[in-house]
């Protein structure tokens, strides 16, 4: 079955208390990926004040989640660690997945380079991860940064594909 699966990380309420860059751009460019996939997976992160169903582990409410949405519940940077996202993946027979979201040096990174090594076929969209300014860098420097150490990463045979979201949306147009 070749499925548009699309994989969201952490955009919530809690984790956007620190401001991200070009939230309104990421989110519309999000949304339009969201619109386009057959099914969607949010990640979502749940630690302290981020509890389920409390308003910080809520969606930002720019979002726009499908009635068909996946929830998965994580508690650390990795998608993959102690969760359901593999069982769901395989579930869905899906060895290949778009990724977007927070925190482009934290979660973002950390479920692609484990999902890269287990396996699976991931293209990044380029254009629709965010993170927060740190001490030693801009938000932009970092999600520029990502997106070089990202397309040039070592995995034989299974690169990390980068794409921005308008390409990815043509592809699953078109099929390819």
């Amino acid at each position: 079955m070749n499925r548009n699966i699309l994989v969201v990380v952490d955009m919530q309420n809690g984790v956007f208390a620190t401001p991200r860059f070009d939230r309104a751009g990421r989110a519309a460019r999000i949304n339009a990926l969201i619109a386009a996939a057959d099914q969607t997976i949010f990640i979502l992160h749940e630690e302290g004040e981020m509890q389920a169903g409390t308003e910080a582990w809520q969606l930002l409410p720019e979002l726009q989640p499908p009635p068909d949405a996946i929830m998965v519940s994580k508690t650390a940077c990795d998608g993959f660690w102690h969760t359901e996202l593999a069982a769901t993946l395989q579930a869905l027979d899906a060895r290949d997945f778009v990724i977007c979201g927070c925190a482009t040096d934290y979660c973002v990174d950390t479920t692609i380079k484990t999902g890269n090594s287990r396996g699976y076929a991931i293209t990044v969209a380029a254009d629709a991860h965010t993170t927060a300014d740190r001490t030693w860098a801009t938000a932009e420097q970092l999600i520029g940064q990502h997106n070089e150490v990202w397309a040039g990463l070592t995995m034989p045979g299974n690169p990390i594909r980068m794409e921005t979201s308008d390409a990815i949306l043509s592809r699953w147009r078109t099929g390819r």
